[in-house]
């Protein structure tokens, strides 16, 4: 009987498969297609096979300390000091390890953080044991810069030791320049003032970081991880030279920065994306004479990907993006609460986004294996080809004279627009989804609970002199959302929604599949569907659309039906005298025939969707 020291032979019972005998039955199954059918594409254009073999002798990635676990963030939001301090003692009670104090009009405030006065910080930090362990890290903007300096005077003025305060005061003047698309100042006016900061802070005793590179600036605006690493890495790089052009030796100034980068619920781009961050950080570092130590990476789950309609599945996205995050070797990482789109977050929404952590940390055990995905064929040449992207266009940055100059030339922001374009374009046709917005939605939902809170108006900081193109954050959800909240006023103004009739012809087994989509695709955009029997006489179709009280029929059947039964039965509806009929599938030879019979459009999978569905509000008139 094996014992457990006993190796397993279960294998060994089998003939050794290769990638040629795997490519000989693929080659079976696409009967003559070309193989490139099964290779995807990122919105970089990196492909991305459909198998890869181990990549042998790949060595993990040096991150965080062997076996430990991220630090816990949560946000700290609330423009009521005292309330805000509630919450964060909560938190820490309740499993966070650190706060993320989020200042109003700071990149991704949100609509709304805390007064960057020291009269806040010293309310919100009451209670709280800054040197006991936990981590801060701030969310600043040019408008709360302050807030450094006062939350270093508070420690001071507490007499706790700076040592022994784990902070990340994260300053980020280029973030700002590049959200607001504008400065107040040029940067051999900006730089001196950061790092006298950071000296400050430094003859403090404070230990940093200091200042961030914040990837969520492209990711918000729809742009790629290419764009995102590249611009981090040029942001990370002009700091550097920043703080030696200060005096500071480099060596302290590599120590002195850190990056953040969104997360967002595509697994295997956003753990490379971070395994290639640090790859990259240390090619920099090999290029100043230094010998590479790992980056302090902070993750955010990405706002751009945030739903206001069924927020339920922000949950499962943000878990998603946490554990890619973790196992890519995030040093800290933060859960936007999934009701963040909607409003403030209330207890449950803070409570889940802080609990998704916890879970994968301690359940599923994430942090105890160093970068699990080492070896990996598939994410070793994914992190492999984002590196060699993402430096190209750092090289291109660096050749137009830096960050600073490349973003005030407009030479970041139109490959961003281009990338967010395709993204949108992808959604428009839901061939990238969005569940319960672009694609399953649930028209009878309750609307999730946010606090009452007024909204932090923001404004950028001082006159701007310099102008340029911003890279201002969206989400992705928003024209569907839009569309949704049109079908709500008319559901408010008349007591019912704008409905199609779905015109199911034949058996079920017929039409199920087509009128499943047809329903899933009119209800994203609030166009409640009211389904039906299947119909073979055209007169009683007619009549039970009269009775649905639809402004809209849609025709829904098999190709075999069509061919038979759908000219008639477009007849016979045109005549009961619907805004528009469409059909479900494509038309095919069929096309002409089913025009001259009254069938206006037709609505299929890869259609654009988004714009199917404005057309058919602009028919409501």
């Amino acid at each position: 009987m094996p014992t457990a020291t006993d190796a397993l032979t279960l294998a060994a019972d089998f003939a050794p498969a290769s990638y040629d005998d795997w490519r000989k039955l693929v080659d079976g199954v696409l009967k003559g297609a070309p193989f490139e059918k099964l290779v995807s594409k990122t919105y970089d254009g990196l492909k991305i096979a459909p198998i890869y073999e181990r990549a042998h002798g790949a060595a993990p990635i040096a991150g965080r300390a062997v076996a430990a676990p991220w630090q816990i963030m949560q946000r700290i939001d609330h423009p009521d000091a005292k309330k805000a301090n509630v919450q964060a003692l909560h938190d820490l009670e309740n499993g966070a390890t650190g706060l993320t104090l989020v200042f109003g009009a700071s990149n991704g405030a949100r609509g709304f953080g805390l007064e960057p006065t020291a009269e806040t910080i010293a309310t919100v930090l009451d209670g709280i044991f800054i040197d006991a362990g936990i981590s801060i890290e701030l969310n600043v903007g040019p408008q709360s810069r302050m807030a450094a300096i006062h939350l270093a005077e508070y420690i001071t003025a507490k007499d706790i030791d700076p040592a022994k305060c784990n902070i990340r005061f994260g300053l980020d003047p280029l973030g700002a320049c590049a959200v607001w698309g504008s400065s107040a100042y040029n940067w051999w006016e900006i730089a001196p003032a950061m790092t006298g900061a950071v000296k400050k802070l430094t003859d403090a005793g404070f230990k940093g970081p200091f200042v961030v590179a914040d990837g969520r600036v492209i990711h918000d605006a729809g742009g790629s991880e290419v764009q995102e690493l590249a611009f981090v890495l040029a942001t990370m790089v002009s700091y550097l030279r920043a703080l030696e052009d200060a005096n500071v030796a480099v060596d302290d100034a590599r120590r002195m920065i850190y990056a953040r980068l969104s997360a967002d619920a595509d697994q295997f781009l956003t753990l490379a994306k971070f395994r290639a961050l640090r790859l990259l950080w240390a090619r920099v570092e090999e290029s100043c004479g230094l010998k590479p130590k790992p980056l302090f990476i902070a993750a955010e789950t990405a706002w751009r990907m945030l739903t206001q309609r069924d927020p339920y599945v922000n949950m499962l996205r943000a878990t998603v993006a946490t554990f890619s995050a973790g196992l890519g070797g995030a040093n800290a990482i933060c859960v936007l609460p999934h009701t963040l789109a909607l409003g403030l977050p209330d207890a449950f929404a803070r409570r889940a986004a802080r609990n998704t952590q916890p879970v994968l940390l301690e359940e599923a055990n994430l942090a105890k294996v160093s970068d699990p995905a080492a070896g990996a064929g598939g994410i070793e040449a994914l992190t492999q080809e984002l590196c060699n992207a993402a430096w190209a266009q750092f090289q291109d940055i660096e050749k137009n004279g830096g960050l600073f100059q490349a973003i005030g030339n407009n030479l970041i922001q139109p490959k961003v627009a281009a990338t967010r374009a395709a993204r949108q374009a992808s959604i428009a046709r839901r061939r990238e989804v969005l569940t319960g917005a672009s694609e399953f939605p649930n028209l009878h939902e309750p609307r999730a609970t946010v606090l009452k809170a007024k909204p932090v108006e923001a404004a950028p900081y001082g006159k701007q002199k310099i102008k340029f193109n911003p890279l201002e954050p969206i989400r992705l959800a928003v024209p569907f959302e839009v569309l949704r909240d049109k079908s709500d006023h008319i559901l408010a103004r008349k007591g019912a929604r704008p409905k199609v009739f779905l015109a199911n012809l034949g058996t079920p087994a017929a039409f199920t599949a087509r009128a499943g989509f047809a329903k899933s695709l009119f209800e994203t955009g609030g166009i409640e569907a009211i389904d039906s029997d299947g119909f073979t006489d055209p007169a009683v179709l007619a009549e039970a659309f009269k009775a649905s009280g639809a402004s809209f029929a849609c025709l829904c059947s098999s190709d075999k039906v069509y061919a038979a039964h759908a000219a008639a039965a477009a007849r016979a509806l045109q005549a009961a005298g619907p805004k528009h009929i469409y059909l479900a599938g494509k038309p095919g030879e069929q096309e002409a025939a089913l025009r001259d019979a009254g069938v206006q459009d037709f609505v299929f999978a890869g259609g654009d969707a988004l714009a199917m569905l404005n057309a058919a509000y602009r028919l409501m008139g």
